[in-house]
C-alpha cells in the first residue's frame, strides 16, 4: 500500500504540469516568439540568475534550524518545490515539501512547523526591505498615478484586513484547543529564533539567503528586460518587480499566475515601459523563471518522493 500511494505521489506532480501547459499553452506560446528574438547571452543570465535562487532559499531554509541539513537534498528539495508551488496557491505546496523534507531528517512537527513560519517571515521582511532600500533611492522610479486605488479605496480595504486579523485573533483565543495550539507554538517558534540568532552562522543564513533570494529574482527580470531591449533603467526595472511581487502576495494564485502577472506588467508600466513591451518581458520572465523548469522540477519531485526524502 505504501509503495503504491509512493508511486502515484510521485506520478501526480508530472499529471499536474501536463495540465497545467495545455491549460497555458497559448501565453507558452506568445512568450517563447518573443523569447526567440531575444539577446540570448541576456537570458542566460537571467536563467543563471534563477538558478541561484535556489541555492539562496536553500541557504535560508538551513538558516531556520539548528540541526545541519543535507545540501544536496536540500537544494533538490527546493528546486523540487518549484513545481509543487505552480499548482497550489501562495506557496503551499513549497511549504508541504520542506515540511516532509524537516520531518524525514528527524525534526518533530513543532519545530518543523516553526521553521517553515520563519522562512516565511524572514523572505517577507527581505523582499520589503529591499523595495524600500531601494525606494528610498530611486523614489520617482515607479509613476504610480492612476494604477494605485484611492484613498478611500484603502482605508477601506485596512479597516477590513483589521477586522479579519481581529476576529481570527479572536476565534483562536475564544476557543481553548486552538488557543493552547497557539500559545504552544509560539513557544517553540520563539525559543527557535531566539536559539538560531544566539548562532552567527544560522542567523547570516536566514537573512543573507532572504535577502538573496528577491535581489536575485529581481535581477533576473532585469536580465529578460535588457534580452528584449526594454526601454527602462535597470534599478527601475528591480523596484518594479519588488512591488509587483509584494502586492501580488496579498491574493494567491496558483503558481501566481494572473497575480503576478498583472502586477508585474502593471509595475513595469508605471516605471516607464509601453504595455506591449512590459508584456513580453513579463512572458518572457516567467517561462525563464517558473514554467521552464516546470518539467525538471516535477521529475525531481517524483524522484524524491520514490526515495522517501520527501
Amino acid at each position: 500500500m505504501g509503495k503504491t500511494w509512493r508511486t502515484a505521489a510521485a506520478v501526480v506532480p508530472l499529471a499536474g504540469v501536463a495540465v497545467w501547459a495545455a491549460w497555458h499553452r497559448d501565453l507558452l506560446a506568445a512568450g517563447g516568439r518573443d523569447l526567440l528574438a531575444a539577446d540570448r547571452a541576456w537570458l542566460l543570465a537571467a536563467l543563471a540568475a534563477t538558478a541561484l535562487g535556489w541555492v539562496a532559499v536553500a541557504v535560508a531554509r538551513q538558516g531556520t534550524v539548528l540541526e545541519p541539513l543535507p545540501a544536496g537534498r536540500l537544494l533538490a528539495t527546493q528546486f523540487a518545490a518549484t513545481a509543487a508551488n505552480q499548482l497550489t496557491p501562495a506557496g503551499i505546496g513549497a511549504g508541504a515539501v520542506n515540511l516532509r523534507f524537516l520531518r524525514g531528517c528527524g525534526l518533530p512537527l513543532a519545530r518543523t512547523s516553526a521553521a517553515l513560519a520563519l522562512y516565511s517571515l524572514a523572505e517577507s521582511v527581505g523582499r520589503v526591505t529591499l523595495l524600500a532600500a531601494m525606494l528610498l533611492a530611486f523614489p520617482h522610479a515607479l509613476r504610480v498615478h492612476g494604477l494605485v486605488p484611492d484613498r478611500g479605496t484603502l482605508e477601506v480595504a485596512a479597516v477590513a484586513l483589521a477586522l479579519a486579523v481581529a476576529a481570527a485573533a479572536g476565534t483562536v483565543l475564544a476557543v481553548g484547543p486552538l488557543r493552547r495550539l497557539a500559545g504552544g507554538f509560539l513557544a517553540t517558534a520563539l525559543a527557535d529564533a531566539r536559539s538560531l540568532h544566539l548562532r552567527p552562522a544560522r542567523a547570516l543564513a536566514l537573512w543573507g539567503g532572504s535577502l538573496a533570494f528577491p535581489a536575485l529574482q529581481a535581477a533576473g527580470l532585469v536580465a529578460v528586460a535588457h534580452a528584449l531591449a526594454l526601454p527602462v533603467p535597470p534599478a527601475h526595472v528591480a523596484i518594479a518587480y519588488l512591488a509587483a511581487t509584494c502586492l501580488a502576495a496579498g491574493i494567491p494564485t496558483p503558481g501566481g499566475v494572473g497575480s503576478v502577472d498583472a502586477a508585474l506588467g502593471l509595475a513595469l508600466v508605471a516605471a516607464g515601459a509601453p504595455a506591449g513591451a512590459a508584456t513580453s518581458a513579463v512572458l518572457g520572465y516567467r517561462i525563464i523563471t517558473a514554467w521552464l523548469p516546470l518539467l525538471p522540477a516535477a521529475l525531481t519531485l517524483g524522484a524524491l518522493v520514490r526515495r522517501r526524502v520527501v
